[in-house]
């Protein structure tokens, strides 16, 4: 049976290394979602102005035919998607049925490091606040389709989240 993750998080937390490093380890293609935003959101995250829910919701159905795709097809999907309020979430679960979230829980201060030091990026480090006041993390006895794993080696957050997903 095909699968779609979402490894969502805010900015900075790793979704895109980890979602890569799922991808491979499943044989799935790997996504991520900054790819599927309107050049104008793009340019309005570069210029420092946070989306708005009318900015984000044509993108998160883009995501979600991405989802859709994947769980029509052989060999599934994963998608680095931040999905941070839970209206976001059950967006994307419309998706269709089997639609796995990992989530990728960090704190502020770790995220103000990366975003800091990060290259050749659209989103600026001085969103990053943003992201927190947005974020709604999600509650796995609430969301049973969420894992959440913690911040670790990466190396370990792949193993966490592979596992969660295999106990499926």
């Amino acid at each position: 049976m095909a699968h779609a993750v979402v490894v969502m998080g805010v900015s900075g937390c790793g979704k895109s290394t980890i979602g890569a490093w799922v991808a491979e380890r499943l044989g799935s293609e790997f996504v991520d979602g900054d790819d599927l935003h309107p050049e104008a959101n793009r340019a309005k995250m570069a210029a420092g102005v946070p989306l708005t829910d009318e900015d984000r919701w044509p993108w998160l159905d883009r995501v979600a035919d991405t989802l859709a795709r994947g769980l029509a097809g052989d060999d599934g999907v994963v998608v680095a998607c931040s999905a941070l309020r839970l209206s976001y979430r059950d967006r994307l679960r419309g998706a269709g049925d089997g639609l796995r979230f990992i989530y990728l829980e960090v704190d502020q201060a770790t995220v103000e490091a990366r975003l800091r030091v990060r290259e050749g990026h659209f989103f600026p480090a001085a969103l990053f606040a943003s992201q927190f006041a947005t974020l709604e993390a999600p509650d796995p006895s609430v969301e049973p389709d969420v894992t959440v794993v913690p911040t670790l080696d990466p190396a370990a957050q792949v193993e966490l989240a592979l596992r969660a997903l295999h106990s499926v």
